[in-house]
């Protein structure tokens, strides 16, 4: 059994094992849970430590493949690459600071922990998926336990309207993906689900124009729905400000880059004269994203809804990424996506602590918190600043690159991006910080308690997590530019980009090809 596949199995076996165990033992059931998180993230480490991109197979490596239905080309098939080798580790340290975080459910928590540890499975084995049927397959299994922890467990008097809501969203968004993604299986003509086989077939014999025209825009919007791209975004903060923390954490910070991953590992590559026609919208979709979202969250009171719309603006820096079609941009992008996953579930994570103690999130009512609750005050000023893009962060890193790489491109896009980002990010961050650490502090506040030891654990991981990879971003983006290089080439195969004044810019050669020639600018 592959050390994925193990990564995969362990919170789906918690999940089913937890259904036996007998309702009233509550800090079981807890310890349980928390312990398959904890494994769950020791193995996704080792994997992380084990991964050397020279020794893949076909690009992957930790590659397990089981036929299930060869008639339709269907099979269990799992592996990493430098694109998703950092979301599963990402999305393992999130799942265990979710669990972390899980103290505040006081009733049903057998239920609970089950529908957790589902979601947790779900999510690591979509990014896993070598394969598309259970590439869709995981990502529903994650998904709906989503809708059931917000009806059930949710908070606010808006929690039914937003369970109605994100489910109506995610759910259409699901079915034009997965409409196009049957599309593409049928057109391609080779048979299989199998995403390295298609990938090989397609490289060899393209779909048509006119196929790539209808498949490629319901894949963008599907995915795109997901990921909340503006402007199908606004189910994302209510559905964030009103779900339970862990629910927030681990949707907002892992399960919302499962489209984003699925334009970039099946859209971009296997469709690339209809990706080469529609960069300009994607880009363009992406600044609605950053400024129209931003400016949503500069008027906020709630600091969960705050959250929210910094989140949905920080995704338009993944689109942008995308749109630009280059290998430093789209390396960038998925450095983003794996530094805003921490960020949200430490920002989710820390709001969910205040909320349990303090009873409301509304900004105004609070002040001076800093002086009473340190450890909390300070992780969340340094939470605000990564939010800015502050230097020494994950998100700086991922930010500049994704700037970097859609200058040549959409230059005009990227002064817009760099305002909002600069500018209203700044202002709405620092202004939470202000109202909410700063100032005198009431006395109904006076009782409130810092966290403990315990308390503190997940939220050390996630920072911890951040300054490493602002530190040290080549932890990542020399495993991302080795694997990302095969899809950008693909992505700009075909026709002549018209959308582009400029020509590309030579892919750079991979360390591992000593011999191969310099690939040329497209004209």
């Amino acid at each position: 059994m592959s050390l994925l596949t193990a990564i995969i199995l362990v919170p789906l076996l918690t999940a089913l094992g937890l259904v036996f165990v007998p309702r009233n033992l509550r800090f079981g059931v807890r310890l349980i849970a928390l312990a398959s998180s904890a494994l769950t993230l020791l193995l996704a480490l080792v994997l992380f430590a084990g991964y050397d991109s020279a020794a893949a197979v076909d690009g992957f490596k930790f590659v397990q493949q089981i036929p299930w239905v060869e008639s339709l080309g269907i099979s269990y098939h799992v592996g990493v690459d430098g694109i998703n080798l950092g979301l599963v580790v990402m999305g393992a340290i999130v799942a265990f600071a979710a669990a972390c975080c899980s103290w505040e459910i006081n009733r049903y928590e057998k239920e609970f922990y089950i529908l957790l540890m589902v979601m947790t499975g779900g999510i690591l084995g979509a990014f896993a998926s070598l394969d598309l049927f259970f590439f869709y397959f995981f990502h529903e299994l994650a998904l709906v336990p989503t809708f059931i922890m917000i009806g059930v467990w949710g908070r606010g008097e808006r929690k039914n309207y937003a369970t109605f809501q994100i489910t109506l969203y995610l759910s259409v968004g699901a079915l034009l993906a997965l409409a196009g993604l049957i599309a593409l299986y049928l057109q391609s003509g080779a048979n299989t689900f199998n995403i390295v086989q298609l990938t090989a077939h397609l490289k060899d014999q393209p779909l048509p124009a006119k196929a790539q025209q209808f498949i490629f825009p319901l894949l963008l919007f599907g995915f795109g729905i997901l990921v909340s791209l503006w402007p199908f975004h606004t189910w994302a903060p209510l559905g964030y400000g009103s779900a339970p923390t862990a629910t927030a954490m681990l949707h907002a910070g892992v399960l919302k880059k499962f489209g984003l991953y699925g334009l970039l590992r099946v859209a971009l590559p296997l469709m690339p004269e209809a990706a080469q026609q529609w960069v300009a919208i994607i880009a363009a979709l992406a600044l609605g994203n950053i400024l129209y979202c931003g400016l949503v969250a500069i008027r906020q009171r709630d600091l969960n809804l705050l959250i929210g719309n910094s989140s949905v603006a920080h995704m338009g820096f993944c689109f942008l990424g995308l749109a630009s079609l280059s290998l430093i941009g789209v390396s960038g992008a998925v450095l983003v996506m794996v530094a805003h996953g921490l960020l949200a579930a430490l920002t989710f994570g820390l709001s969910g602590y205040l909320h349990a103690h303090a009873g409301t999130l509304q900004m105004d009512q609070f002040g001076g918190l800093l002086r009473r609750m340190p450890f909390i005050g300070a992780a969340m000023v340094m939470a605000m600043l990564a939010g800015c893009g502050l230097p020494g962060f994950a998100n700086f890193a991922g930010e500049v690159m994704v700037l970097f790489g859609a200058w040549k491109s959409f230059s005009w896009v990227v002064v817009f991006a760099a305002w909002g980002a600069l500018v209203i990010g700044a202002v709405y961050m620092l202004r939470a910080v202000r109202n909410l650490l700063h100032g005198p502090l009431p006395e109904k506040w006076a009782a409130l308690p810092d966290a403990n030891l315990w308390r503190k654990l997940p939220f050390a991981l996630l920072l911890g997590a951040l300054l490493v990879l602002g530190f040290w971003p080549r932890l990542l983006t020399e495993k991302i530019s080795a694997s990302a290089s095969g899809i950008v080439e693909m992505s700009n195969a075909g026709p002549e980009r018209l959308l582009l004044k400029k020509p590309l810019r030579p892919l750079p050669v991979r360390s591992t090809a000593k011999t191969a020639s310099q690939p040329k600018a497209a004209e």
